[in-house]
């Protein structure tokens, strides 16, 4: 069976920067599942392994743009330290959900000056290169059930 959509795909991976540096790894855990089609992996990742079948390897590199998105500047702000209410250290590093008009966004502080915080609202990954290689471990159909919550159930997946 060939990953289109629809199809659960299992997947093991090791993602590396352009530096090799290794940023995540399915190694020694249960190989990652997705919904082809469904979004639940980033654009370029999902197009390379379109027509691919258990037991197929691949290398494929990402640039940003079909990845986390380019660095963008406007995401970038300075907040008052007062609008992290009943956080008692704001320290470069730490990241918090906060609510934007397109609704849940993970921002990260970059900077402390004095009673000022600077955020970034990009994607940690954003401007990166990803470099992956990917060993396709099963391909099988969808569930109904899968394809209404819109993510893998069972192992590998999620478990309501």
């Amino acid at each position: 069976m060939q990953v289109s959509a629809q199809k659960v795909v299992f997947i093991h991976y090791t993602l590396t920067n352009d530096e090799g540096e290794v940023i995540d790894s399915s190694e020694g855990l249960e190989p990652l599942a997705y919904i082809h089609g469904q979004g639940n992996i980033i654009p370029g990742l999902e197009n390379a392994l379109l027509g691919k079948s258990a037991g197929d390897r691949l290398n494929v590199s990402i640039p940003p743009e079909q990845g986390y998105g380019l660095h963008d500047k406007e995401l970038i702000q300075a907040v008052p330290k007062s609008a992290f209410h009943g956080v008692d250290e704001i320290l470069p590093g730490m990241q918090f959900h906060t609510e934007s008009p397109e609704g849940a966004q993970l921002v990260t502080i970059i900077e402390v000056q004095g009673d000022t915080v600077i955020l970034d609202g990009n994607h940690p990954l954003s401007g990166t290169t990803l470099n992956f290689d990917v060993e396709v471990t099963e391909v099988r159909d969808a569930t109904a059930e899968e394809l209404a919550h819109g993510h893998v159930h069972g192992e590998g997946g999620h478990h309501h």
